[in-house]
C-alpha cells in the first residue's frame, strides 16, 4: 500500500496542553480519507501541521514523500488547502477571487483566463462568474473555496470540514463534487464531524479522540473490527417456531451463538451469530425453509458508520 499522507509519532502541545498526542496517520494514496473526532479532538491542528502551516512539536509527518518539517515548500506544491473558514474576500467578484489565487500559485495570466473558466465549470458556478463574492450563499462559497485550491492542479486535497454548516442539499453537492475530484486521480483527505457524509464517500477512515488515533483503516477493515462476527435475523410466526429454529440451527459450523430475542410487532425472533461466508448464509437460510418453517424474515444486521463511532470513542477499540 502506497501512502501519500503518514505521520509517526506526531505532537502538537500548547503550553501544557496536547492538542496532538502522538498521532501515527497512514493515508493511502487515490483514497478519498475521512478523518473522524468530536470537536477540539484535533483534527484541525493536525491538518495545520500537514499543511506546513503549524510546526510539530515533536515526531514527524510526510506529505507525497516530503518532510512538512524539513521539505515545506514541496509539500506546498503538492497539496491543495481548504480551511474550515472561507476569509475575508467579499469585495470580489467570483471570477476575480480565483484570478487572485490563480496569481498567488504564479500562474501565467495569459493561462489564467481558460484555467478560471475551468474551475468554475467544474464546481458548477459558471453562472455566477460576475457575481460579487459575498452574495454567494454558503455551500456556493464552499465550491468556490474548493475551486481555488484546484488553481495549481495538486495531487492532494486537505479539506477541513468542507460541509460544516450547509444545508442538505449542498452538503450532497459537495460529496458529489469529492467523488468526482477522486474519479481525477486526486486523493482525498478531509475532516467532518458529520458521519453521514464520511459513510456515503470514503474509502478509509480514521477516529480521533483527544489527540490521539484510536482506529483507521479501510472501511471494510473498520465494519471487521466493529462486527467480529456476522448477525442474522431470522423473523418467525411465534416463540414456539423460534424454539425450533434455534435447535436447528445450533449445531452448524461456524455458529457460535443463538438467541431468541423478545418479540417485535406480534412476530418472535432469532439472532444468529455467524463467522462464515455468504454461502454459509445462504445454507442457513435454506436449512431452516428445508425443515417446513415458515419465514417471515431473514436478514443480515449492518453497523452504520454511527456505531462504529461511537463504539470507538467510548474505549472499546483501541
Amino acid at each position: 500500500m502506497d501512502l501519500i499522507i503518514e505521520t509517526k509519532a506526531l505532537h502538537k502541545r500548547y503550553g501544557k496542553f496536547e492538542a496532538v498526542n502522538g498521532l501515527s496517520l497512514e493515508v493511502p494514496g487515490g483514497s478519498i480519507y475521512g478523518f473522524v473526532g468530536p470537536n477540539g479532538a484535533g483534527k484541525t491542528t493536525t491538518m495545520r501541521m500537514l499543511t506546513t502551516l503549524t510546526r510539530p512539536t515533536a515526531g514527524e509527518a510526510w506529505v507525497a514523500g516530503h518532510s512538512v518539517t524539513q521539505e515545506p515548500r514541496a509539500v506546498r506544491r503538492a497539496i491543495g488547502y481548504m480551511p474550515d473558514e472561507f476569509g475575508v474576500y467579499d469585495d470580489m467578484r467570483v471570477w476575480e477571487y480565483l484570478d487572485f489565487f490563480a496569481a498567488c500559485y504564479d500562474i501565467p495570466e495569459a493561462n489564467r483566463k481558460r484555467l478560471i473558466d475551468d474551475l468554475l465549470e467544474l464546481v458548477d458556478l459558471t453562472h455566477r462568474r460576475d457575481d460579487m463574492v459575498d452574495k454567494l450563499s454558503r455551500g456556493m462559497k464552499q465550491r468556490l473555496s474548493l475551486a481555488r485550491t484546484l488553481a495549481h492542479d495538486p495531487s492532494i486535497l486537505i479539506l477541513d470540514e468542507p460541509a460544516s454548516g450547509l444545508d442538505p442539499r449542498a452538503r450532497v453537492e459537495i460529496r458529489e463534487l469529492l467523488v468526482e475530484l477522486s474519479k481525477m486521480g486526486k486523493t482525498i483527505f478531509f475532516s467532518s464531524h458529520i458521519l453521514a457524509d464520511v459513510s456515503e464517500i470514503c474509502t478509509h477512515i480514521g477516529i480521533i479522540e483527544a489527540g490521539k488515533m484510536v482506529a483507521q483503516g479501510s472501511m471494510e477493515q473498520m465494519r471487521a473490527q466493529l462486527m467480529p462476527h456476522r448477525e442474522i435475523l431470522v423473523t418467525v410466526r411465534d416463540e414456539e417456531t423460534a424454539e425450533k429454529v434455534k435447535t436447528l440451527v445450533s449445531e452448524v459450523q461456524g455458529i457460535v451463538n443463538v438467541e431468541i430475542l423478545e418479540p417485535k410487532a406480534g412476530r418472535s425472533r432469532v439472532r444468529i451469530d455467524f463467522t462464515g461466508d455468504d454461502d454459509g448464509v445462504a445454507a442457513i437460510n435454506q436449512k431452516i425453509s428445508s425443515a417446513g418453517i415458515a419465514i417471515m424474515g431473514f436478514t443480515e444486521e449492518t453497523k452504520d458508520l454511527e456505531a462504529m463511532f461511537m463504539r470507538v470513542t467510548k474505549g472499546i477499540v483501541t
